[in-house]
């Protein structure tokens, strides 16, 4: 998260320093001696905090529901009404959010992808790593997927769920963490920018290297044209012409939206009275159009991507407020996605929400793909237990990758395991989702 200015203690009067005699003092000494001085009155009161003391370190630590808290002054009810203070302007797009697949691969390579009647991505976060192979087995494990003989039928392209880069986001950073470990992988590239793609200041205080947020992705992945950057080195890679770290990809069989959930390095946030409705707001708009190409007989697989979870059981906790704003743009629109794809916890979780909506009972896959390569973190066993209006189905202490095809008729995700030691891959999970 980017480094803040924490409250200042009100200072209270400095005591001026009481002088002493030298030892090897060679004055002399007259023999009445001069009256002994005070010691200084010891301090009675502590500074001043701007916050009064709290009983626990963060006072949201408590049974009572929100609406039955008392406002913190400067803080707020709740952790995420504090945590949305605490976050950066979103850079507005470069031209209209929406890109094509021909954008990404070329006008040829999006009509034969058509004509092959489905489309196959894969989806994966959480990767920047040094010091270790595995998010090179990943990437060399996506790579195997690809046939240069029937390029129609390999993946279009990598869908990069965010925090691309960890704690250095400068060419440097960018050329070990990303260009290298990707320099054998065929696919194109698109990316939603994570909490670590947008930090100006890493844990420990120190820049990133980066002067504006998200300063360093949009170099690289919303470049004006489709190029080489110059954090690529001598590794040719051309990377695509992403409008903004916002957007929507108009592609055969599906339609993808992105959205930055910004730096937090807990919770998610599409919007907030600090960083405006901009971004929220194009996305009711966006769905709206969605919801009329339907109407139009047009019926193709919705897929929302951000980087932190709305559902999450271990690594980082879910965030329910940016859920709530995604749900409440589905209900503006009248529209719900068919999946939804997460990161930031360094696991695989696969949800199945239930959702009642227009009249239909909907089974909604909610996935977890933070497995790219960044340090695993534990996760609880999922047993398809529910609660609430979900069902935790499955999970993965481990690395791996997702492939998700659409067609016309539904979607098929499977989620591949990659072993952290060997390299190998082998099918951990899937699950199929049928179009209404």
């Amino acid at each position: 998260m980017a480094k803040k200015k924490t409250p200042t203690l009100k200072k209270s009067a400095a005591k001026k320093p009481v002088k002493v005699a030298s030892k090897s003092s060679s004055k002399t000494i007259s023999k009445k001696a001069a009256p002994a001085k005070k010691p200084a009155a010891p301090r009675t009161s502590a500074p001043t905090l701007a916050l009064p003391p709290h009983r626990f370190a963060h006072p949201f630590y408590t049974t009572l529901p929100k609406q039955n808290r008392k406002s913190v002054p400067g803080v707020g009810k709740s952790m995420s009404a504090y945590a949305a203070t605490k976050l950066e302007p979103i850079p507005a797009p470069l031209r209209d959010p929406t890109m094509t697949l021909a954008d990404i691969i070329g006008a040829t390579g999006a009509s034969a992808v058509q004509a092959s009647k489905s489309i196959t991505f894969h989806a994966v976060g959480d990767t920047g790593t040094l010091g270790t192979a595995v998010q090179q087995f990943v990437s060399d494990a996506m790579s195997t997927e690809y046939d240069p003989a029937n390029p129609d039928s390999s993946p279009a392209f990598f869908l990069h769920l965010g925090d691309v880069i960890y704690y250095d986001n400068t060419d440097k950073g960018y050329q070990e963490q990303f260009y290298v470990p990707y320099k054998k992988y065929p696919g194109k590239i698109i990316a939603i920018p994570g909490n670590h793609d947008g930090e100006l200041f890493k844990f420990d205080g120190t820049p990133t290297g980066q002067s504006t947020t998200l300063g360093a992705f949009m170099e690289n992945f919303c470049q004006p044209t489709a190029a080489v950057p110059s954090a690529a080195g001598t590794i040719y890679r051309q990377m695509v012409s992403q409008p903004g770290v916002y957007w929507m990809l108009d592609a055969p069989f599906v339609d993808i939206i992105g959205l930055y959930s910004n730096i937090g390095e807990s919770l998610g946030f599409i919007s907030s009275p600090d960083i405006g409705q901009s971004q929220k707001d194009w996305f009711v708009k966006t769905l709206k159009a969605i919801k009329t190409s339907r109407a139009k007989g047009t019926r193709k697989g919705l897929v929302f991507a951000m980087h932190h979870p709305p559902f999450s059981a271990g690594g980082h906790g879910p965030s329910s407020a940016m859920l709530a704003d995604i749900d409440d743009a589905c209900n503006q629109a009248g529209i719900m996605p068919d999946l939804v794809l997460a990161a930031h916890a360094h696991n695989y979780q696969r949800y199945t929400r239930f959702v009642s909506f227009g009249g239909n009972q909907l089974q909604i896959p909610y996935i977890v793909a933070g497995s790219g390569g960044r340090t695993s973190q534990a996760i609880t066993a999922a047993d398809g237990t529910r609660t609430g209006d979900e069902s935790f189905e499955s999970s993965l202490f481990g690395y791996g990758y997702l492939t998700i095809i659409a067609t016309a008729s539904d979607m098929t995700i499977h989620f591949t395991q990659v072993d952290k030691g060997t390299g190998a891959s082998s099918p951990f999970d899937h699950t199929i989702v049928n179009f209404t």
